[in-house]
């Protein structure tokens, strides 16, 4: 490998029927997007040169066998697998899930070994890629199985950031999930993102209700009462600027969310229903709290426009942009850590 001269971006493929090739190759028509960053692909060239021309797409990739070959100030991409892989735009197939399974795991070792500084994911379907190997609900809980730390889910933008106390699991069990350790976990995990990984000193944190209202003092449910707002005051207790609980609905409607760095929803959609109105297209999904970044775009595989050269690239690139900018700072902060060690 080449002296490395700029962040290194590993990028997955995601599934081969969906938009993510198409996103990542629209990416990279705007060859100063190599200014910001050295990227390689995991995949095949076979597999990109088949969409490449289904979407008369001009974008230069340069195919190495090994991560060692990487060439600065180029579209790399590392080949995986050499055989021919079927694809079928638009249909969701066992063989897609399997290969973007590969990108995936091939792509997650580099990151663990440290031969590319970020991840990047192209959007995975989460019914194919279920395997023995892969028994996850997404990208999310697969890289906190393979790397250090606990993840936080965090979606956001240039005005907004929305983290989720419980994550991929059916709204029937919300209730059940939420208790006081896993409040102070998830807060204490986003004050730490924001600040190791935003450079946000002191970051105020706004923690929504479960309840309707918050409970309305217990008529629709105690749990706001006897949980939420008390794990609030102890973590508070702590010095962190913690408040609420916040109902959900006049949270978001009275733009109260443009008054905080950061926002803990306590389920999936509470949060990133609200979000994705406010910032859809422009969003980024980042897992915090992991000994590595990844970001991605804040959409699916998207197999109805699949092929058919309509994807907007937008939120891939936001998530190029913001990794590389998490990476920065946490790198920064870890320097500055390291020194005031240094001096002790």
């Amino acid at each position: 490998m080449e002296k490395k001269e700029k962040i290194v971006v590993g990028i997955s493929i995601g599934d081969l029927n969906g938009i993510g090739i198409e996103v990542i190759l629209k990416t990279f028509e705007d060859k100063r997007m190599l200014d910001f960053c050295t990227p390689v692909l995991f995949g095949s060239t076979k597999t990109v040169s088949y969409h490449k021309k289904q979407l008369n797409s001009e974008v230069n990739i340069h195919g190495i066998m090994s991560i060692n070959q990487l060439t600065h100030g180029k579209v790399n991409l590392l080949n995986i697998w050499k055989e021919e892989v079927p694809i079928e735009f638009g249909k969701s197939t066992k063989i897609a899930g399997e290969y973007a399974l590969k990108s995936l795991e091939a792509a997650t070792q580099c990151l663990k070994d440290q031969t590319i500084d970020l991840l990047l994911t192209a959007p995975i379907n989460k019914e194919n890629i279920q395997s023995e190997e892969f028994a996850f609900a997404g990208h999310t809980e697969y890289l906190e199985s393979k790397l250090k730390g606990e993840s936080l889910m965090i979606l956001m933008s240039d005005s907004l950031r929305v983290g989720l106390i419980t994550g991929h699991i059916p709204v029937s069990e919300v209730a059940n999930h939420i208790n006081h350790q896993l409040i102070e976990q998830k807060v204490n995990l986003m004050h730490k993102s924001l600040v190791e990984d935003f450079g946000i000193s002191k970051p105020k944190i706004a923690v929504l209700g479960l309840n309707p209202h918050c409970g309305d003092k217990g008529v629709i449910g105690k749990e706001d009462d006897e949980i939420v707002r008390p794990s609030i005051a102890q973590i508070k207790e702590t010095g962190k600027l913690v408040f609420g609980p916040y109902a959900a609905d006049g949270f978001f409607g009275s733009d109260t969310y443009q008054q905080f760095d950061g926002i803990l929803a306590m389920y999936h959609d509470q949060g990133l229903a609200p979000f994705k109105a406010i910032s859809f297209g422009n969003g980024v999904n980042f897992t915090a709290g992991l000994s590595e970044v990844r970001c991605s775009p804040d959409h699916g595989t998207a197999y109805e426009i699949a092929g058919k050269n309509k994807a907007n690239e937008t939120s891939f690139k936001e998530a190029l942009f913001s990794g590389i900018e998490i990476f920065k700072k946490r790198s920064e902060y870890k320097k500055l850590v390291r020194n005031r060690l240094a001096v002790k």
